[in-house]
């Protein structure tokens, strides 16, 4: 047995253990998203047209990730219309720098690595470079959308009489908190994938203009970059989606009770 099945079996058994139904979802969510990731590049691969698979991969990932992760419909269905607008608005911004950016390719510290192999594979590297921040992006944003949707949903819950005023308010104190939590989540997470590059950078002596043009530095804080936006827009996206979806639930219930009454 090899050291990544052990992993994986451990992340089963603690995942059923604690999160009960909701961890086996979460699971098996994680299991299909790999997947998902790995029928893209064969796809890619293949000549398939990347911003087809961009626009079809996008519901399917976060769909994937909200519909199997979060126990509640509500929450799921909110998460998922503010996750996906977001996702677009997102998309938008990723074109748009990645193509002022010209960071798409091989860097030169790949030159060892393909020496006598072909660097001009038929492939787009522009649109992969797009591709790769946008599912890179996909994983905070729905991760926020659910945050928000299951706090918000909780305040009502236990206070249905609260006014949308108030809800509001309550989303935009949940939403500075879950800002704080992914912001750190993803800076970290950047900097501990990126530790042996930045020592690369320091002992081959590379000044801060040259790191500030590496394609590897550049790629990958534009993905923080557009996962950081993401997740500031589906703070108040996610709130405002909720809390309408809440009037419109509550007054659909208002309608068919006195609709039973009058009968």
């Amino acid at each position: 047995m090899s050291t990544l099945t052990a992993l994986i079996i451990v992340l089963a058994i603690l995942m059923t253990i604690i999160g009960g139904e909701t961890g086996i979802r979460s699971f098996f969510s994680v299991l299909i998203n790999t997947l998902l990731l790995i029928l893209v590049a064969m796809l890619i691969s293949w000549g398939i047209n990347i911003p087809i698979l961009i626009l079809i991969f996008i519901p399917l990932k976060l769909a994937t990730i909200i519909f199997l992760g979060t126990h509640d419909y509500t929450v799921a269905k909110n998460s998922f219309y503010s996750s996906f607008l977001v996702c677009l608005i997102v998309c938008v911004l990723i074109i748009g720098c990645q193509w002022l950016a010209q960071a798409a390719g091989l860097g030169p510290e790949a030159g060892e690595v393909l020496v006598g192999l072909s660097q001009m594979p038929g492939l787009n590297y522009g649109m992969i470079a797009v591709a790769v921040a946008i599912f890179s992006a996909l994983g905070a944003i729905a991760e926020a959308a659910v945050a928000m949707s299951s706090g918000l949903l909780e305040i009502k819950k236990h206070n249905p009489d609260i006014s949308r005023k108030n809800l509001m308010a309550s989303g935009n104190a949940i939403g500075n908190d879950v800002l704080g939590t992914a912001m750190n989540t993803i800076l970290f997470g950047m900097f501990g994938s990126f530790l042996s590059l930045f020592l690369w950078y320091y002992r081959l002596n590379y000044t801060l203009g040259e790191v500030l043009n590496e394609k590897l530095f550049v790629n990958e804080a534009l993905i923080i970059m557009y996962s950081l936006i993401g997740v500031i827009l589906t703070v108040p996206l996610s709130t405002i989606f909720l809390t309408k979806g809440m009037e419109k639930h509550e007054s659909e219930k208002k309608h068919e009770s006195r609709k039973s009454n009058s009968n």
